[in-house]
Formats: structure tokens, sequence, C-alpha cells
């Protein structure tokens, strides 16, 4: 089990603006979330603040009356940590700072802070350390002095320390705005090789189908992923669980394994700088050839997340692919009815429980016909002195009819796309003509031969 950094608890007070007393169910919605990733981050929720305010205050983000209520609640109830649900500029941070006396965090501070404890791959561990100093860079005066007072001037290591300044930002107190640019050039390029190196490889296995399991974080994907391939991939009810993607070869179909990734799960108001930064996380996202959007239907807010997952499909561009929505933990769902509206609403999805090997077993199934949509049909004709086409033939595809004739082998074969990509050149061939011309070809030795 993924253990949260052993240190004490820090208590925290959520902060939310609302627009207007008619808004604040969607903050409060908002800050139910919030109080989760301060959850997995470490901390206990002491209570939560929204102001009503037509536009944010430019120097206090609430105004200078409410942070000063603030202030007093803190010392009060012994507050550590203010959190805020939106990002918050230098100057507003700077400002609060100075009025709460507290530490303050926004809602990109804390992702990143997240990211920073879950992050174990070199390439994550690169993209975390990226995002931070991307982060830190415009707040860099205020945040060496508030790191040096709250932490006495020494950096903690990642697995440790106060909330929001854990990771690798924490190592740079010392250095000035040229070299921390100049570690966010070399951090870049890095990322850039990671990110070559990764399609290098993916390439050479690119005859194989892919599926990528997408969906809003906590969902249930990673259960999934583990039903299917015994892989053990962490599974917390926190969110973010899961930063690193895995990927492993899975039998969804006979005679033709596919590839099956579990990606990072997605959250709203995910900052923009944030998507740019982990892009490299949701690679196989872009490799793939069919999503597999799951999605918590038993959550009160589904339709946000689902939402909120088709726009960051979109900010990644790649919301036109093909996809298969599964609905699951339908074991949590006390209504049959809400279950079918579900289905009615969205059609060719698929519920259920990920914990429920029959309904795997469903998903299984749903995902071999997804594939089996995908293949094409040839009709091809080998020649006899090509004999060793043809296992290639049985290894790449389903043999769907076979006749064997005095000058060679007609079969019809069913193969993915992909596939007959790659062996294009090979197969072109031996596409299905008369027999009189692959009888000439043969005579006159233009066959192939392996």
């Amino acid at each position: 089990m993924h253990e949260i950094p052993q240190h004490p608890r820090e208590r925290a007070l959520l902060v939310g603006v609302s627009s207007s007393t008619k808004q604040t169910a969607g903050v409060e919605e908002a800050l139910d979330e919030l109080a989760l990733l301060a959850d997995t981050a470490g901390a206990d929720i002491i209570d939560r603040v929204i102001q009503v305010r037509r536009t944010l205050h430019p120097a206090y983000y609430i105004g200078m009356g409410k942070a000063e209520e603030i202030a007093e609640q803190c010392e009060m109830e012994d507050i550590d940590l203010v959190i805020f649900d939106d990002d918050l500029s230098p100057a507003q941070i700077k400002n609060l700072d100075k009025v709460i006396e507290r530490r303050i965090l926004d809602r990109s501070g804390l992702i990143l802070d997240i990211f920073a404890t879950r992050a174990k791959s070199k390439q994550a561990k690169l993209q975390v350390e990226l995002a931070q100093l991307q982060y830190m860079m415009p707040r860099l005066t205020r945040q060496w002095d508030h790191l040096s007072r709250q932490e006495g001037g020494v950096a903690s290591s990642s697995s440790g320390g106060a909330i929001g300044v854990r990771g690798p930002g924490e190592t740079q107190l010392e250095v000035d705005r040229r070299l921390l640019r100049g570690r966010i050039t070399h951090l870049t390029r890095s990322l850039n090789n990671l990110v070559d190196s990764y399609h290098r490889q993916r390439k050479r296995r690119s005859t194989m189908f892919c599926a990528a399991l997408v969906g809003y974080t906590n969902a249930g994907k990673s259960t999934i992923f583990n039903g299917f391939t015994n892989a053990n991939t962490l599974i917390e009810d926190r969110l973010f669980a899961t930063l690193d993607s895995t990927t492993r070869v899975v039998n969804v179909t006979q005679g033709q394994p596919i590839l099956l990734s579990d990606t990072v799960g997605f959250i709203r108001k995910l900052p923009h700088h944030l998507i740019a930064s982990f892009k490299s996380t949701l690679t196989e996202v872009y490799d793939a050839d069919v999503l597999i959007h799951v999605v918590d239907g038993s959550h009160p807010q589904f339709e946000e997340h689902i939402t909120t997952v088709n726009k960051v499909l979109e900010d990644l561009g790649v919301n036109d692919m093909p996809s298969l929505m599964v609905f699951n933990k339908s074991d949590a769902i006390k209504s049959r009815d809400h279950i079918d509206q579900l289905l009615y609403e969205h059609p060719g999805a698929i519920a259920i429980s990920a914990l429920n090997l029959p309904d795997l077993e469903r998903l299984r199934e749903k995902m071999a016909e997804i594939v089996d949509n995908h293949r094409v049909e040839l009709d091809l004709f080998i020649p006899h002195r090509d004999g060793k086409i043809l296992s290639i033939i049985y290894d790449a595809g389903d043999v769907m009819i076979r006749e064997d004739e005095p000058e060679g082998v007609r079969v019809s074969v069913r193969i993915l796309p992909s596939v007959a990509g790659k062996m294009s050149k090979l197969l072109n061939k031996y596409i299905y003509r008369d027999l009189e011309t692959v009888r000439q070809e043969s005579e006159s030795g233009s066959g192939l031969i392996l």
C-alpha cells in the first residue's frame, strides 16, 4: 500500500469564491473535491469558507476584510494552512500571506504537491520538477522568503515536510532566475528525449491494437486494469492515487493480444500549465486506437466528471478518437432504473462493477468486439514458392477461409489496419488478382521469397 508521507497531518481551511448566492452549490462541490485533494496531501479539513463576490479582488482575491476574518479564525482554531480553490496571482499570495500569517496554497500548488509525493518513474519525476519550477517562476521572490521562514531555511525531501513545499522545488531556495531558467531548459530537453525514446519503443510494437483507460480520478480505472492484467497497480480511495501510466499486454480476443494502458485520472479545474507539463504522461492516449472512458456511475456529479474528461481530451486534441464509455461501480448504485437511464442516455455504453468477475468478462467481450470491428478483410493468394508468408499471415490475423489450389493457397484474413499498414509492402504482392496473373508472376520468379 502506498503511504502518505509520515509527518503530522496539518490543519487546513478551504476557501472558495462564488459570484452569487445562487452559485454557492457549485462552489461547495468544488470544495468537496479540494477537500479530497487536501486529504490525499495529508491535511485534515477543519472548516471551509465561501466568499460571495461579483468579481475577484485583484490584491486579496477575497477582499481585505474577509482576509482579516480568516486570519482571526486561523488564530482561534490553530489552522496551519489556508488552501484556495482557484489559482492565486503572486501578488495575491504575497498580500494574503501578510494578513493571514499562515501558509497560503492555491489549487495548482496543492496538485503539484500531490504529484511530488506520488511520482515514481524518471519521467514522472522530471514532469513534476518542471511543472513546479514553472509554477514557481513568477512567484520566485516571495517563495524563497516564504519557504525559508516555514522550513527554517532547510530543504525537505519529497517524502516529508509541509504541504505545498515538498518535492524538487524546495531544493532551489538559493538559486536565481537565470539558474532556474537553465534548469527548466534542461528538464524540458530531458523530457523530450524520454518521449522520443518512448515513441521509438512504441513504434516497434505498433502492430498491436492499443486501448487506453481514461477517466476522472478515482473512477476505478486501476481496478479494471488490475482485473485484466494482475499488474498490482496501486488502488487507493484518494484522488491521484496513481500518477505514472502503466501498459500491459492483454488477451481480450483469441489469437491477437492488445496493449492496455492505465493513465492518470483527470480532475476539474486542472490548470492549463499542468496540462501542458503533463501531456507526456498521457502519451498512451495519443497512441491508442480506442479510449475506454471509465465513469463512476454512483457519483452524484458523474455528469460533470464526464464533461471534465471530455474537455481535457479536447485540450489534448484526441476528443474525436473512438471511445467506449464504461459506467463503473454499478454495485454502489441502488436503483436499477438509474443504471438503465445511464445506458439509455449513452448508447453503446456498458455498466459494470470492476470488483465483479462476470462484469469484467462482459467488458472483455465488449473490447474484443471493438477490436474485431477495427479489422479489415483481405483476400490473398500465396504461391507455393512463398509458403513462409502463410505462417506470417496466420500470426498477423485471423484466417477466415483457406482454399488450397495447385498453384498456391487462397486465404481470406481479417487483420488490424495498423498491422496491414506495417505489412503493406509485403501483402500488396499477394492481394488477390486473377489466377492467370498470379501464375505468370510465379513462373517469372517475381514473387517474394523469404
